[in-house]
């Protein structure tokens, strides 16, 4: 199986040329991706909507590349403020309790004030 790179239409893949996931043979590469709704714009203020909309975002493309969340062997996320924390965790824990992928957490800014996080993954696709 060859390389085949997947957008979601965002206007950062644009800007920067990047895709929003790759995969390649059995992997599946998924760039940090926020809560932003590509269809409409719009992110909302609450941390933990932004991560499930950025789950959201990533479970389309992890679906294009013929996988799921539960494929999810790694888990990176960045996070504005540690105060979020526990509601950002909460989210996740709904996602990947089952199949307990490993995650790194790390506090940091990011390019646009209403960003709060951002959630990158790395699958490995069981076929």
């Amino acid at each position: 199986m060859g390389r085949q790179l997947i957008s979601s239409g965002s206007i950062f893949e644009e800007m920067a040329g990047y895709s929003r996931a790759v995969a390649d043979g059995d992997w599946v590469f998924v760039s940090g991706t926020t809560g932003y709704d590509f269809a409409t714009g719009a992110i909302s203020a609450d941390v933990g909507e932004q991560t499930e909309q950025a789950l959201k975002t990533i479970t389309t493309a992890l679906a294009e590349a013929d996988a799921t969340l539960k494929d999810v062997v790694q888990v990176r996320v960045y996070l504005k403020d540690r105060g979020d924390v526990a509601d950002m965790c909460r989210v996740l824990k709904e996602n990947f309790d089952e199949t307990r992928p490993t995650n790194t957490t790390m506090i940091c800014e990011f390019a646009e004030e209403a960003m709060k996080v951002e959630i990158e993954v790395v699958a490995l696709r069981r076929r």
